[in-house]
């Protein structure tokens, strides 16, 4: 039988060679594939195929990672204002592609909520948020305030519904069941008024009805 030709490791083929872009590029298919839950540091060395140590020496942890995932996927994202549209409804339109992008990968908006941003594409969305609030008239310290509050709230909301659909412990008819049941005596307001007055009208309403109410209030101090 004749003896099998042993193969040196000289004549493998060399791996890529590791950078900050092909690990987030791995991250951003992990993601994709199977969600946020799998994206550990372990999981992405595996893909690479070398260990999570050598992660390190390009992504410092696995926040910084988390932040140049969000800043990739916010490359998608129309950031772009020729002035034409209303401010008002660009940055409706903005906040609710935000939105959408967070939705679309569940788990990454309880990440932003807790990551600084990190890339260029993060600054593009707080440059035209910025923009479409001076332009407004909103002044420079109470605009970057309001950058903050935005996107904050755009993120807390998408956040909350991932939890609650991840946890699936309930549901808006418990909510409506609560609140119906008001005691006449104790609240009378609750139950005169009702349940819907909490639960009514779509999501996407009563988001564009509390940024309205945060842009009213920063313009009326502005």
């Amino acid at each position: 039988m004749a003896r099998q030709t042993p193969v040196s490791r000289r004549e493998r083929p060399a791996k890529p060679a590791l950078t900050r872009d092909g690990i987030v590029d791995v991250a951003m298919a992990i993601l994709v594939a199977e969600g946020a839950q799998a994206l550990t540091m372990r999981r992405i060395a595996a893909e690479l195929d070398t260990g999570p140590a050598s992660l390190y020496v390009y992504v410092r942890n696995a926040t910084e990672l988390s932040s140049l995932l969000i800043d990739r996927l916010i490359a998608s994202l129309d950031l772009s204002w020729d002035g034409a549209e209303p401010w008002r409804d660009r940055l409706h339109r903005l906040l609710a592609d935000y939105s959408a992008m967070l939705a679309a990968h569940p788990g990454i908006a309880r990440s932003a909520l807790f990551v600084w941003p990190d890339g260029p594409h993060c600054l593009d969305l707080i440059e035209l948020l910025m923009r479409l609030l001076t332009t407004a008239g909103v002044r420079p310290e109470p605009a970057g305030r309001a950058t903050d509050l935005l996107l904050q709230h755009a993120t807390a909301a998408v956040a909350e519904w991932d939890g609650r659909r991840d946890r699936g412990e309930q549901d808006l008819g418990d909510l409506v069941a609560t609140l119906g049941a008001a005691d006449p005596e104790r609240h009378p307001t609750l139950h005169a008024l009702g349940p819907a007055l909490f639960v009514g009208g779509s999501h996407e309403e009563r988001g564009a009805w509390i940024i309205d109410v945060i842009l009213d209030g920063v313009l009326a101090r502005s």
